[in-house]
Protein backbone atom coordinates (compact mmCIF):
# COMPACT_ATOMS: atom_id res chain seq x y z
CA UNK A 1 0.00 0.00 0.00
CA UNK A 2 2.48 2.63 0.64
CA UNK A 3 4.24 1.88 -2.85
CA UNK A 4 0.81 2.08 -4.16
CA UNK A 5 0.14 5.42 -2.64
CA UNK A 6 3.70 6.84 -4.21
CA UNK A 7 3.05 6.11 -7.30
CA UNK A 8 -0.72 7.55 -7.44
CA UNK A 9 1.15 10.65 -6.00
CA UNK A 10 3.75 10.78 -8.88
CA UNK A 11 0.52 10.43 -11.44
CA UNK A 12 -1.19 13.27 -9.52
CA UNK A 13 2.20 15.30 -10.26
CA UNK A 14 2.63 14.36 -13.40
CA UNK A 15 -0.86 15.01 -14.28
CA UNK A 16 -0.34 19.05 -13.36
CA UNK A 17 1.78 20.95 -16.63
CA UNK A 18 3.92 22.84 -13.64
CA UNK A 19 4.18 19.46 -11.30
CA UNK A 20 7.68 19.13 -9.38
CA UNK A 21 9.37 16.01 -11.35
CA UNK A 22 11.07 15.85 -14.11
CA UNK A 23 10.42 13.42 -16.27
CA UNK A 24 10.32 12.01 -20.06
CA UNK A 25 7.19 11.92 -22.21
CA UNK A 26 6.43 9.75 -25.14
CA UNK A 27 3.34 10.87 -26.47
CA UNK A 28 2.98 7.93 -29.04
CA UNK A 29 0.09 8.51 -31.82
CA UNK A 30 0.09 4.91 -33.86
CA UNK A 31 -2.68 5.52 -35.41
CA UNK A 32 -3.90 8.71 -37.35
CA UNK A 33 -6.84 9.62 -39.11
CA UNK A 34 -6.82 12.86 -41.67
CA UNK A 35 -9.52 13.30 -44.64
CA UNK A 36 -10.67 16.10 -46.60
CA UNK A 37 -12.74 17.64 -49.17
CA UNK A 38 -9.17 17.77 -50.95
CA UNK A 39 -8.20 14.15 -50.79
CA UNK A 40 -10.69 11.31 -52.30
CA UNK A 41 -10.70 7.17 -51.64
CA UNK A 42 -11.59 7.43 -47.69
CA UNK A 43 -9.32 8.31 -44.81
CA UNK A 44 -4.95 8.77 -45.13
CA UNK A 45 -3.22 6.98 -42.29
CA UNK A 46 -0.51 8.70 -40.47
CA UNK A 47 2.02 7.89 -37.08
CA UNK A 48 4.33 9.90 -35.14
CA UNK A 49 5.08 10.82 -31.83
CA UNK A 50 5.87 14.11 -29.94
CA UNK A 51 8.73 13.78 -27.27
CA UNK A 52 8.67 15.96 -24.35
CA UNK A 53 10.89 16.53 -21.62
CA UNK A 54 9.73 17.68 -18.76
CA UNK A 55 11.83 20.28 -16.60
CA UNK A 56 11.09 21.95 -13.68
CA UNK A 57 14.07 24.17 -11.93
CA UNK A 58 13.47 25.59 -8.78
CA UNK A 59 14.89 29.40 -8.26
CA UNK A 60 14.74 29.62 -4.96
CA UNK A 61 12.86 28.66 -1.58
CA UNK A 62 12.09 25.20 -0.65
CA UNK A 63 8.78 23.74 -0.09
CA UNK A 64 5.69 25.58 -0.66
CA UNK A 65 8.03 28.67 -0.41
CA UNK A 66 9.45 27.37 -3.64
CA UNK A 67 9.38 29.04 -7.12
CA UNK A 68 10.28 26.99 -10.40
CA UNK A 69 10.82 27.87 -13.75
CA UNK A 70 9.13 24.61 -15.75
CA UNK A 71 10.21 24.14 -19.68
CA UNK A 72 8.40 21.53 -21.29
CA UNK A 73 10.03 21.48 -24.77
CA UNK A 74 8.05 19.44 -27.84
CA UNK A 75 9.56 17.58 -30.12
CA UNK A 76 7.19 16.40 -33.19
CA UNK A 77 8.69 13.30 -34.50
CA UNK A 78 6.60 12.26 -37.68
CA UNK A 79 7.40 8.77 -38.91
CA UNK A 80 4.45 8.86 -41.73
CA UNK A 81 1.97 11.70 -42.41
CA UNK A 82 -0.34 12.02 -45.53
CA UNK A 83 -0.15 15.24 -47.48
CA UNK A 84 -2.32 16.26 -50.13
CA UNK A 85 -1.39 16.64 -53.99
CA UNK A 86 -3.27 17.07 -57.04
CA UNK A 87 -5.50 14.74 -58.19
CA UNK A 88 -6.96 13.98 -55.03
CA UNK A 89 -4.25 12.05 -54.12
CA UNK A 90 -1.70 12.13 -51.41
CA UNK A 91 2.23 11.64 -50.44
CA UNK A 92 3.31 10.54 -47.35
CA UNK A 93 6.21 12.55 -45.61
CA UNK A 94 8.04 11.88 -42.53
CA UNK A 95 10.91 13.87 -40.30
CA UNK A 96 10.84 16.23 -37.42
CA UNK A 97 9.05 19.04 -37.16
CA UNK A 98 9.10 22.79 -35.71
CA UNK A 99 9.98 22.16 -32.17
CA UNK A 100 7.98 24.63 -29.24
CA UNK A 101 10.22 25.78 -26.46
CA UNK A 102 7.56 27.27 -23.24
CA UNK A 103 9.46 28.57 -20.37
CA UNK A 104 7.14 29.42 -17.64
CA UNK A 105 7.60 31.09 -14.36
CA UNK A 106 5.39 29.24 -11.34
CA UNK A 107 4.94 31.49 -8.14
CA UNK A 108 5.41 29.42 -4.74
CA UNK A 109 2.14 28.03 -3.32
CA UNK A 110 2.23 30.15 0.05
CA UNK A 111 1.67 33.01 -2.78
CA UNK A 112 -1.07 30.82 -5.12
CA UNK A 113 -2.39 28.50 -2.57
CA UNK A 114 -1.85 24.72 -2.45
CA UNK A 115 -4.51 23.81 -5.06
CA UNK A 116 -4.06 26.71 -7.51
CA UNK A 117 -1.89 25.83 -10.73
CA UNK A 118 -0.64 29.10 -11.99
CA UNK A 119 1.95 30.07 -14.49
CA UNK A 120 3.36 32.18 -16.96
CA UNK A 121 5.98 33.05 -19.35
CA UNK A 122 7.27 33.51 -23.47
CA UNK A 123 6.89 30.21 -25.23
CA UNK A 124 9.19 30.12 -28.62
CA UNK A 125 8.85 28.14 -32.13
CA UNK A 126 12.10 26.89 -33.53
CA UNK A 127 12.56 26.06 -37.21
CA UNK A 128 13.73 22.68 -36.95
CA UNK A 129 11.45 21.23 -39.64
CA UNK A 130 13.31 18.90 -41.84
CA UNK A 131 10.76 18.79 -44.54
CA UNK A 132 8.61 22.50 -45.33
CA UNK A 133 5.41 20.85 -45.28
CA UNK A 134 6.57 19.17 -41.50
CA UNK A 135 7.13 23.16 -40.41
CA UNK A 136 6.30 27.14 -40.63
CA UNK A 137 10.12 27.81 -41.83
CA UNK A 138 9.92 30.86 -39.34
CA UNK A 139 11.20 31.64 -35.68
CA UNK A 140 8.18 32.49 -33.93
CA UNK A 141 7.56 34.04 -30.32
CA UNK A 142 4.64 34.75 -28.10
CA UNK A 143 2.62 33.89 -24.59
CA UNK A 144 2.08 30.88 -22.46
CA UNK A 145 -0.19 31.15 -19.85
CA UNK A 146 -1.71 27.74 -17.14
CA UNK A 147 -4.24 28.16 -15.11
CA UNK A 148 -5.87 25.29 -13.12
CA UNK A 149 -7.09 23.82 -9.96
CA UNK A 150 -6.09 20.35 -8.23
CA UNK A 151 -6.74 18.16 -4.97
CA UNK A 152 -6.84 14.79 -4.15
CA UNK A 153 -9.22 13.44 -6.45
CA UNK A 154 -8.44 15.86 -9.89
CA UNK A 155 -6.42 17.72 -12.16
CA UNK A 156 -8.06 20.45 -14.40
CA UNK A 157 -5.86 23.02 -16.01
CA UNK A 158 -5.72 25.39 -19.57
CA UNK A 159 -2.33 25.52 -21.21
CA UNK A 160 -2.76 28.13 -24.30
CA UNK A 161 -0.24 29.83 -26.04
CA UNK A 162 -0.11 31.89 -29.21
CA UNK A 163 2.81 33.15 -31.53
CA UNK A 164 3.09 35.07 -34.04
CA UNK A 165 6.53 35.27 -36.60
CA UNK A 166 9.39 37.23 -35.44
CA UNK A 167 11.98 36.20 -38.13
CA UNK A 168 12.00 34.38 -41.40
CA UNK A 169 14.12 30.86 -41.78
CA UNK A 170 14.18 30.42 -45.72
CA UNK A 171 9.76 31.33 -45.26
CA UNK A 172 9.36 31.82 -49.17
CA UNK A 173 5.82 32.33 -49.60
CA UNK A 174 4.46 30.93 -46.72
CA UNK A 175 1.86 33.36 -44.79
CA UNK A 176 3.61 35.00 -41.86
CA UNK A 177 3.33 33.14 -38.43
CA UNK A 178 0.02 33.55 -36.93
CA UNK A 179 -1.81 30.40 -34.33
CA UNK A 180 -1.64 29.53 -31.23
CA UNK A 181 -2.77 25.88 -29.36
CA UNK A 182 -5.38 25.34 -26.08
CA UNK A 183 -4.28 22.33 -24.30
CA UNK A 184 -6.84 21.02 -21.76
CA UNK A 185 -6.30 18.82 -18.74
CA UNK A 186 -9.25 17.19 -16.69
CA UNK A 187 -7.50 14.20 -14.78
CA UNK A 188 -9.36 11.82 -11.89
CA UNK A 189 -7.15 9.96 -9.72
CA UNK A 190 -8.58 6.25 -8.79
CA UNK A 191 -7.69 3.76 -6.10
CA UNK A 192 -4.19 1.88 -6.92
CA UNK A 193 -3.12 4.65 -8.89
CA UNK A 194 -5.28 4.60 -12.11
CA UNK A 195 -6.61 7.52 -13.63
CA UNK A 196 -9.30 8.36 -16.27
CA UNK A 197 -9.61 11.97 -18.06
CA UNK A 198 -8.70 13.50 -21.17
CA UNK A 199 -5.46 15.83 -22.18
CA UNK A 200 -6.58 16.97 -26.03
CA UNK A 201 -4.78 19.89 -27.79
CA UNK A 202 -7.13 22.14 -29.45
CA UNK A 203 -5.65 24.40 -32.62
CA UNK A 204 -5.86 27.51 -34.27
CA UNK A 205 -4.09 28.92 -37.66
CA UNK A 206 -5.49 32.73 -38.35
CA UNK A 207 -3.86 32.59 -42.01
CA UNK A 208 -5.97 29.62 -42.82
CA UNK A 209 -8.78 30.07 -45.10
CA UNK A 210 -12.44 30.53 -43.37
CA UNK A 211 -13.78 26.80 -42.50
CA UNK A 212 -9.73 25.55 -41.97
CA UNK A 213 -8.91 27.54 -38.93
CA UNK A 214 -9.97 25.18 -35.59
CA UNK A 215 -9.16 21.31 -35.20
CA UNK A 216 -11.33 20.35 -31.41
CA UNK A 217 -10.44 17.38 -30.40
CA UNK A 218 -12.15 15.32 -27.33
CA UNK A 219 -10.79 12.58 -25.94
CA UNK A 220 -10.90 9.99 -23.05
CA UNK A 221 -7.81 8.04 -21.80
CA UNK A 222 -7.00 5.21 -19.16
CA UNK A 223 -3.91 5.54 -17.26
CA UNK A 224 -1.64 3.83 -14.63
CA UNK A 225 1.44 4.84 -12.78
CA UNK A 226 3.21 1.24 -12.22
CA UNK A 227 7.02 1.05 -11.03
CA UNK A 228 9.52 -0.22 -13.84
CA UNK A 229 12.98 -0.37 -13.06
CA UNK A 230 12.83 1.48 -9.57
CA UNK A 231 10.99 4.62 -10.93
CA UNK A 232 7.08 5.38 -11.49
CA UNK A 233 5.94 5.10 -14.97
CA UNK A 234 2.89 6.65 -16.03
CA UNK A 235 1.06 4.57 -18.95
CA UNK A 236 -1.83 6.17 -20.65
CA UNK A 237 -3.92 4.69 -23.85
CA UNK A 238 -6.64 6.98 -24.65
CA UNK A 239 -8.63 8.12 -28.24
CA UNK A 240 -9.86 11.65 -29.42
CA UNK A 241 -12.09 12.80 -32.17
CA UNK A 242 -11.90 16.00 -33.47
CA UNK A 243 -15.39 17.34 -33.29
CA UNK A 244 -14.48 20.12 -35.18
CA UNK A 245 -11.88 19.98 -38.09
CA UNK A 246 -10.53 21.80 -41.22
CA UNK A 247 -12.81 21.16 -44.38
CA UNK A 248 -10.21 21.15 -47.08
CA UNK A 249 -7.96 18.20 -45.10
CA UNK A 250 -7.05 17.79 -41.57
CA UNK A 251 -7.36 14.95 -38.23
CA UNK A 252 -10.42 13.42 -38.15
CA UNK A 253 -9.14 11.07 -35.22
CA UNK A 254 -6.60 9.53 -33.43
CA UNK A 255 -5.15 6.83 -31.10
CA UNK A 256 -2.67 7.44 -28.53
CA UNK A 257 -0.24 5.65 -25.95
CA UNK A 258 1.53 8.25 -23.55
CA UNK A 259 4.67 6.86 -21.72
CA UNK A 260 6.04 9.17 -19.14
CA UNK A 261 9.05 7.80 -17.03
CA UNK A 262 9.76 10.03 -13.96
CA UNK A 263 13.72 10.68 -13.77
CA UNK A 264 16.48 12.16 -11.40
CA UNK A 265 16.36 15.79 -11.27
CA UNK A 266 19.10 17.19 -12.59
CA UNK A 267 19.25 20.60 -10.89
CA UNK A 268 18.17 19.84 -7.17
CA UNK A 269 19.26 22.83 -5.54
CA UNK A 270 17.28 26.06 -6.15
CA UNK A 271 19.72 28.80 -8.85
CA UNK A 272 19.43 31.32 -6.04
CA UNK A 273 19.40 29.85 -2.52
CA UNK A 274 16.59 28.94 -0.01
Amino acid sequence: MPDTNALAEAGAKLANPLGSLWALNFDIHPLQFFNGTEVEDGPKYGVGVNFQPIMPIPLYGTGDNQAKLVTRPVVPIVFSQPVPTSGGDTRQVGGIGDIQLPVLYSPPETVTGSNLIIGAGPVALLPTATDDVLGEDQWGLGPAVVLGYKNKLFTAALFPNYFWKVASAGQGRKPDLNRGSLLYVLTFNLPDAWQIGMNPTITYDHTASEGNRWTVPVGLFVGKTVRMGGSPVNIKAGFEYSVVKPDDFGQQAMFRIQLTPVIDSLIKEPLFGN
